[in-house]
């Protein structure tokens, strides 16, 4: 007579196959929608988030569903801070096939955008001619990042700090994150911008 496993070593095994299965879910098939955390209808798109101005006034990102679109998290007193010029060198370069920046001001690490609108608007002006979007300083890492970086980082690392960039398709999905010190004009990055754009 075979011995029979013990009701233990069943429930051990069990567990173990339903953390494997839940895990295999998670990395395989990764969610098909996105809840805000409040009841809230699933997003499934970037381009279904509402956000708001640099001057506050309600803004949908919807404007610029079919487009590819880099986002990062700016700042203005930052050693990354020179990234804007070239930000706004691809921004000028590939808007006409599609192409958008996204800058959402954060003052999340060491206090590196501590000005108002106005400031973060005349500073990026005056110094490196940007006309990209931007949007209002927001919470983009931690406990309770804004819901537009909760979105971007939902299978993704987080900002870790000022200056990370997130690549959305021309349909709003996140295709990949680089890194702060990844410059736009980095060859990885661009390559993948361009995959993006020909797709």
């Amino acid at each position: 007579m075979k011995p029979m496993l013990s009701y233990p070593l069943i429930l051990v095994a069990l567990l173990a196959l339903s953390l494997f299965l839940l895990h295999a879910g998670c990395r395989l098939g990764g969610p098909t929608e996105w809840d805000a955390g409040d009841g809230a209808t699933p997003v499934p798109s970037f381009y279904e988030l509402e956000t708001r101005t640099l001057v506050g006034a309600p803004a949908a990102l919807a404007e610029h569903a079919g487009q590819v679109a880099l986002v990062v998290n700016v700042a203005s007193r930052c050693g990354l801070t020179k990234q804007y010029a070239a930000l706004q060198a691809l921004h000028e370069e590939l808007s006409p096939r599609g192409f958008t920046i996204l800058g959402f001001p954060s003052n999340d690490f060491l206090n590196q955008e501590p000005g108002d609108a106005e400031d973060i608007r005349e500073f990026c002006t005056q110094n490196f001619g940007v006309t990209f979007p931007l949007y209002e300083k927001r919470i983009v890492s931690g406990d309770d990042p804004d819901e537009v970086f909760r979105f971007l980082s939902r299978d993704l690392e987080e900002p870790t700090w000022n200056f990370t960039k997130y690549l959305v398709d021309r349909q709003g999905r996140v295709l990949a994150r680089f890194a702060p010190k990844t410059t736009p004009d980095d060859p990885e990055l661009r390559a993948a911008i361009e995959a993006a754009l020909g797709a």
